[in-house]
């Protein structure tokens, strides 16, 4: 990554995870289960975290909307989505209004990563970017 790159990414205000991330950690996370359990996890995940209130939540959509309170404090929408039977997908964006004069991309990065730790105790993690183009 280059210098210009690197440091206008810093100050994104938003980020998220997406199967052809250019960073290896940010690529869409894949379980092993079926699609409500995983759905119901995820919830479970946010509702036990005082950091998160959740707004929305849509099962036949497969999302989950959600306010940050913690850190960075911004709005997360999560996206759970069956790519194959007995694998789920699962998605993550977050974006804030808060600035940081060092920037505040990193902070919302550790947040994802949070969360995809948490959800990795729970379940049965696959693999991450498994059906992107290489």
């Amino acid at each position: 990554m280059s210098f210009v790159s690197a440091l206008t990414t810093r100050y994104q205000k938003s980020g998220g995870t997406e199967e052809n991330h250019a960073d290896p950690e940010l690529k869409t996370r894949y379980y092993k289960g079926k699609f409500n359990s995983l759905f119901e996890s995820v919830e479970k995940v946010l509702k036990e975290d005082s950091a998160y209130t959740i707004n929305s939540i849509s099962a036949d959509h497969g999302e989950i909307s959600a306010e940050l309170n913690r850190g960075c404090r911004g709005f997360v929408i999560i996206t759970v989505i069956t790519t194959k039977p007995f694998e789920i997908a699962v998605d993550f964006h977050i974006s804030t209004e808060r600035f940081s004069v060092t920037g505040i991309y990193p902070s919302l990065k550790q947040e994802i990563l949070r969360f995809y730790e948490e959800l990795n105790k729970k379940n049965t993690y696959i693999g991450s970017g498994v059906n992107g183009q290489k």
